[in-house]
Order: structure tokens, then C-alpha cells, then sequence
């Protein structure tokens, strides 16, 4: 059954990848109108394309990272709106940072539990039907994440477009607060998909293997190569994903000579990163 494969899809799929138009075409048709497919398509034929690196959906909002007066537990929520004009708005931001506190003072599970807690004589749902009614557009509480650590710190990036917590299993000294506000900024910046090679998932991992192995049957300069010559080079290529999407791996950016594992231990040879949450706009 052929999918249709409208001008929008194919503009979309560019503005996500960066792929020539008709390359993003080609993509959608061959992958039936599936952008992760068309995604892999497009890398599998040697395009430039981060992998898992786009937001599937352009929401504006902001995001609210925040940590408890004991700096062990901490919560991210994302407030989203359909225009940026409402994002900037100073009573929008103000709503959600009071949203925030509810949740870092009470710590629920989840979103129906967050909008359940009471807000100001009513329920944190019924003032963000308030807010809604008030202002004219869809807003709602689309992420929340929480995360509980000797240490936790805190960082909101972009004027409210991107909220990290870093955990670290050290609770004593301003230099572990540093250390991880330094971690903190290296995540929002390059975006990890998880702290250490065994922490990504192995569908993931089987992913990039299948594109990596196409990828070397696309490429003329290993045609005719041994296997093992071939394997050689995938599991090459395969270890500098890692180094390129695992927190501890990357290069430090404040120094590219050290990887952010090296540096976390060269402020304390016991300090260590626990796990991590990024929220993006």
C-alpha cells in the first residue's frame, strides 16, 4: 500500500536532518511515510544525520528544573504553550516556576498526581484551566521528571529551553556543586543519550550496528575487503558512537583534552555521576 508523501513530510524530515529535499523524499517513500525509518534510510545511504537527536514535536513552553533546600532530590516539568509569545510571557514563566515548587515540595509520581496536588484553594489542573481559559491557548504539563541522589544539581539553559538534573553519589563540598554544574552544562550542550555505554538500550544499540554495517556496504572503499577487515571498521565506528553519545565518554567541553569521566575524577577521585535528566523544548 503506497503512503502519500506530502510537502510538509518531506520539509519536516528536512528541517529535522538537514538532508537535500528530495533526498528526505526518496527517504519518506521508502521507508512508507515512517520518519524513524526514513531517519535510518537517509544515514544507511551515508547522509550526515544525528542519530535520535531531533524532537519529534516543535512545542513552545518552558522547562523548570529545580532541587529541594537539601539539594538531594530534584524535579524537572515542561510547560508547554503553542506560541512563543505566550513562553516569554513573565505571569507564564512565574505559573510554572509555582508549579515547579508544588512539585519539588511534594514529590508525586507522575503528571495526574502533580495536577492533582492543591494549588492556591484549588488543584494545580483547575489553575491550569485558569491560565488556559485567560490566555487563549492549549497549555499543559507535557514532561515531569524527578531524580533523588547524595547530590542533585540543578541547571536551566536557553532562557528556560532546556532543564538538566545531574545526580552525583557525593554530598559533601562546594566542589561536588561545581563539578556537577559543570557536567550539567556539558549535558544540555551535546545532549547524551545515556550516562556509559551500558546504560543505552540495546535496540538502540543494534540500531546503529544495523546502519554502521550498510553503511560499510555503501562505501566503494571497502568493497572487496575481508570480513574481518569490515567488522574491524564497524566496531570502529561503533565505539566512537559511544564516545560521542555517552556522558561519561564525551569530551569535556571546557576541556577537550580530558573526557568528562577523567575530569569528574580529577576534582574528586571518589566522585562519581549517578544518572542524569534532560528536558528540551
Amino acid at each position: 500500500m503506497s503512503v502519500t508523501i506530502t510537502a510538509q513530510d518531506v520539509k519536516k524530515l528536512r528541517d529535522q536532518t538537514g538532508a537535500g529535499m528530495a533526498d528526505c523524499r526518496k527517504a519518506l517513500e521508502e521507508s512508507q511515510g515512517d520518519f524513524e525509518g526514513a531517519i535510518d534510510y537517509l544515514r544507511k545511504k551515508g547522509q550526515k544525520v544525528a542519530a535520535n537527536r531531533q524532537d519529534r514535536e516543535a512545542k513552545e513552553g518552558v522547562v523548570i528544573a529545580r532541587t529541594n533546600a537539601d539539594a538531594n532530590y530534584g524535579i524537572i516539568i515542561q510547560l508547554s504553550s503553542e506560541t512563543d509569545f505566550v513562553s516569554k510571557n513573565a505571569d507564564f514563566i512565574q505559573f510554572a516556576n509555582d508549579v515547579a515548587t508544588i512539585a519539588e515540595q511534594n514529590m508525586p509520581g507522575n503528571i495526574e498526581s502533580l495536577k492533582a496536588l492543591p494549588m492556591e484553594g484549588a488543584t494545580v489542573s483547575e489553575k491550569l484551566s485558569e491560565v488556559v481559559a485567560r490566555i487563549g491557548e492549549k497549555i499543559d504539563i507535557v514532561r515531569y521528571e524527578q531524580l533523588s541522589a547524595d547530590t542533585v544539581v540543578s541547571y536551566i539553559h536557553g532562557n528556560y529551553r532546556i532543564g538538566v538534573l545531574v545526580g552525583m553519589n557525593n554530598a559533601k563540598g562546594d566542589h561536588v556543586r561545581e563539578a556537577g554544574k559543570d557536567v550539567a552544562m556539558q549535558i544540555a550542550a551535546m545532549n547524551p543519550l545515556g550516562l556509559s555505554h551500558e546504560s543505552i538500550e540495546p535496540h538502540v544499540i543494534e540500531r546503529e550496528r544495523s546502519i554502521v554495517m550498510e553503511q560499510m556496504k555503501n562505501d566503494p572503499k571497502m568493497a572487496g575487503k575481508p570480513e574481518e577487515m569490515i567488522a574491524k571498521v564497524a566496531e570502529g565506528k561503533l565505539n566512537a558512537f559511544f564516545k560521542e553519545n555517552t556522558l561519561m565518554a564525551q569530551p569535556f567541553v571546557k576541556d577537550n583534552s580530558k573526557s568528562v569521566a577523567d575530569y569528574v575524577k580529577s576534582v574528586d577521585k571518589n566522585l562519581g555521576v549517578t544518572q542524569f535528566k534532560r528536558v528540551a523544548i
